[in-house]
């Protein structure tokens, strides 16, 4: 009880050190927190919907996926006969004959795309019995007619529709108009996904291109279960024939598909937290050290009046369960509040996440308070073993009893032992044959190197900042020197403080370096390989009455037409895979330029004639002449001669295996043909830029797909990759902020650990203005210290990185010395601000009291 009431004592006694670090809890716990709140949120309203979208008992086909269409474009279907035979079945209320298609665009009258932009599909389907379960219809009335369709509520409201307006629908089976009579609201929470309706033989015949067919039937149970009736239609319909499904079963497949996307999500923010917690740390750390070495007398006479050393650990072990306590509880709703401030942040960017459906688990308040309690009283652990080392003795000397060198040494020893094993590690992965192999290396080598420079730290501390202090103290005369010496006083702390933007700046430095090699790699790539002149593509394969205008656009020279085909190879030593092969036009070998490690590739394009990659030759024992056994999915078998062997060491299509368009007409059946998954064109001579306006102006109808020349393509990869690193950069702004209010919380300690030393000072003549110069100046040195460290450990690991993405053709290695400059630029004004708070705090000190302080 005692060892509590001094322990509470302390913690309230120096509540103003503590907060920061409290801060520094809070904002780890509630990242943690949030990320779990989002995701459950998430997970919650798409449970919601799957279970009001399913019906009692579901018949689809056998291989029927929820979510994917397949290759041909068209949904797998059943024949209406399994519909009569299932309602015959015992049990059944009702059963109805349902179409669904995701593989449609719908635009309105001025060719804009009606889906969500945030990747959620367009659904169009018929309007049934069961969509009574999760719709209601909320103005005019469901489609009746071949021109008559019905909208949900949120397209409507996104894309200011309204009734009367025209909707043009385009499937792979061809286009179709129709005029909204209908708007249908959901009754439970729509993620974003965009929804139009039409009379069930309008679905089936603009959709599956054909009548008399379904792509599932819905029934409903009466007087018995669910299982019960599955069962019962398994008996009507023939046992293994299609797949049956109860309510559950089917919500539960549709639920995989969305739980493995969120999974990534979740997992993602969560290591983003991991790195905010380890900042942390570093933080905490360095504040139990300040405050035991502050208390160094205190701790002395505790001592001396009996106090042992457990019960001294014991109290100091009190005091940051106080601070994991204390931050967790206001980490935990913090994360509760930007949980909602994403799904506010994900309403605005189209994918509606109602509040209704706010999912706060029991576990996750829970989760949040065992972290941030068990990191903070792990992180306390040093400091109170240390405090608990302290003698009795120790009452009679000055506070901030300098570090046992003998420690120091084992630790630069560890330190050494740990970055060369590391470093070794990264060399073993930058020389791997493969980059599966050589990932798991990577990982071990930045692991290994993190954790050396963290306790290698406060030795290069000395070096380094001495380093700094010669290029950039020197112009500030005495105050820079005092600066300097501020900073190399205590290496230890500086090395921690240091160490906690490290490790943020690092990661910053590193995929900065991955992203620009790879740009720099992809670019390089289209340069020396991509001879066309024009690339068309979209999410979805372009369906055929696109590719068709495409063909007819004036001033062109050649399309190539560009399909990815299922199928199984077999080699000739019996040795298979189902990598499938590219089906492509002649023309392809113009388009991109491929180098063969054996024969040439525009045979590969001839009469029953195909190429492989060096790769699969290699590991298949395929040569130059041999059969090869093709087996296409949903049509014959043929057997196809290797014309071309192709070099494997590139970035685009590596792996290919080609052969043309007309191989593929003649061994799979026209209504198995998918449509192309990219188009390629190129210019009659000197009408490129004639032909690239005619070109978007064909594809004005069909907004799903881009028009881009290589320009235009380099600079959407460029975006796509610079998107990333920016959101990736925003998540690391977290760890970053943690490692802010290290600096500042370090600098506030050391103040008011110096209090008499700067009130001497001030006594013989230094000024106010020079004061907080001086704390200013040692803030930048140590965040410049930081960085330095961070930056270059950041741009070995991506150096390692891309030898890696070297292995898969992305050979450029470019170090963005313009981000990497503005970043260490950066870390002298985060010096500066971390600086701003204590050196006012400084100045502000009265000199008598400052020099009476004991």
């Amino acid at each position: 009880m005692t060892v509590l009431k001094t322990s509470m004592r302390n913690f309230f006694a120096h509540k103003g050190r503590m907060a920061l670090s409290a801060v520094a809890v809070l904002l780890s716990v509630a990242f943690v927190c949030g990320t779990l709140v989002f995701t459950d949120t998430m997970n919650t309203t798409f449970d919601k919907l799957f279970a009001a979208t399913s019906s009692d008992v579901t018949v689809s086909p056998k291989a029927a996926k929820s979510d994917s269409t397949p290759q041909n474009g068209r949904p797998d279907s059943l024949p209406a006969s399994v519909l009569e035979r299932a309602k015959k079945a015992e049990g059944v209320k009702y059963a109805e004959g349902a179409v669904s298609s995701m593989n449609v665009t719908v635009v309105n009258s001025a060719n804009k795309n009606m889906g969500s932009s945030t990747g959620a599909p367009t659904i169009a389907g018929n309007w049934t019995r069961n969509d009574l379960r999760s719709m209601e219809i909320t103005s005019g009335h469901a489609p009746r007619g071949p021109t008559e369709t019905m909208v949900d509520a949120d397209t409507a409201d996104k894309h200011h529709l309204k009734l009367g307006d025209e909707l043009r629908t385009i499937a792979v089976t061809g286009d179709f108009k129709a005029r909204i009579v209908g708007i249908a609201t959901f009754k439970v929470t729509n993620p974003g996904a965009a929804v139009v309706y039409f009379d069930t033989a309008t679905a089936q015949r603009e959709l599956l291109g054909t009548t008399g067919r379904f792509t599932h039937i819905n029934l409903s149970a009466t007087g018995v279960t669910n299982d019960t009736l599955k069962q019962n239609v398994i008996s009507s319909i023939g046992a293994g024939a299609y797949k049956v499904q109860t309510q559950k079963e089917y919500a539960d497949e549709n639920r995989s598909g969305v739980g493995s996307f969120m999974d990534v999500i979740k997992y993602a923010m969560l290591g983003f937290a991991g790195i905010a917690f380890l900042v942390g740390i570093f933080l905490i750390i360095n504040t139990f050290s300040m405050l035991v070495a502050q208390r160094t007398r205190e701790i002395g006479l505790m001592r001396a009046i009996g106090s042992s050393r457990k019960q001294v650990n014991r109290s100091v072990l009190v005091e940051a369960t106080l601070l994991g306590v204390f931050g967790s509880i206001l980490g935990v709703g913090a994360g509760v509040g930007l949980a909602v401030g994403l799904m506010k942040l994900m309403s605005a960017a189209g994918m509606d996440l109602s509040t209704r459906d706010l999912t706060v688990k029991a576990t996750t308040p829970v989760i949040g308070l065992v972290l941030g309690v068990v990191v903070t009283v792990l992180a306390a652990y040093l400091p109170a073993r240390r405090a608990g080392k302290v003698s009795p003795m120790a009452a009679l000397r000055d506070a901030g009893t300098p570090a046992d060198g003998k420690a120091g040494l084992v630790r630069g020893i560890i330190g050494l032992v740990l970055t060369g094993a590391g470093t070794f590690a990264l060399f073993a992965a930058a020389h791997a044959d493969k980059a599966s192999d050589g990932s798991l290396v990577l990982g071990a080598g930045v692991v290994l190197t993190l954790i050396g420079f963290v306790v290698i730290g406060p030795l290069l501390a000395g070096g380094v900042v001495r380093v700094i202090s010669a290029v950039l103290l020197r112009f500030f005369g005495p105050v820079g020197r005092m600066a300097e010496r501020n900073a190399l006083r205590n290496p230890r702390r500086t090395g921690a403080t240091g160490a906690a933007l490290m490790i943020g700046l690092a990661l910053v430095a590193c995929l900065s370096v991955v992203g620009s090699s790879m740009v720099a790699s992809a670019t390089d790539e289209l340069d020396k390989s991509v001879g066309t002149d024009f690339i068309i593509q979209g999410n979805q394969r372009i369906v055929p009455q696109a590719a068709k205008a495409i063909e007819t656009t004036p001033g062109l020279e050649h399309v190539t037409h560009y399909r990815d085909i299922e199928a199984k190879i077999v080699a000739p030593d019996g040795s298979s895979d189902s990598d499938g092969v590219t089906a492509a036009d002649p023309t392809y070998a113009q388009d991109l330029h491929r180098k063969t490690t054996a024969g040439e590739l525009t045979a590969a394009y001839g009469k029953d004639s195909m190429s492989v990659g060096s790769k699969f030759a290699t590991k298949h024992h395929v040569k130059l002449g041999d059969t090869l056994t093709v087996a296409f999915k949903g049509g014959s078998t043929a057997k196809l001669k290797v014309a071309a062997i192709t070099d494997d060491d590139v970035a685009i299509d590596q792996g290919a295996r080609y052969l043309s368009t007309e191989t593929m007409r003649k061994y799979l059946p026209a209504n198995r043909i998918p449509p192309d998954q990219i188009m390629f064109a190129s210019a009659k001579n000197g009408q490129e830029k004639q032909a690239y306006a005619a070109l978007k102006k064909s594809m004005e109808q069909y907004p799903q797909y881009q028009v881009r020349d290589q320009s235009d393509y380099k600079q959407e990869l460029k975006d796509q990759i610079g998107q990333l690193l920016n959101m990736v950069y925003g998540l690391l702004a977290l760890a970053i902020v943690v490692a802010v209010l290290g600096v500042i919380n370090t600098l506030a300690l050391s103040v008011v650990e110096r209090t008499r030393e700067i009130g001497l000072m001030r006594a013989i003549g230094m000024s106010r203005r020079q004061l907080r110069r001086m704390i200013r100046l040692e803030s930048v040195v140590i965040a410049l210290f930081g960085a330095l460290l961070g930056l270059g450990l950041g741009m070995g690991w991506g150096a390692t990185a891309q030898k890696l993405l070297a292995l898969e053709g992305l050979k450029v290695l470019e170090i963005p010395w313009p981000t990497i400059i503005g970043v260490f630029i950066g870390s002298a004004f985060v010096g500066l601000f971390a600086a701003l708070i204590p050196a006012f705090r400084a100045g502000r000190m009265n000199v008598l009291n400052a020099i009476a302080t004991d």
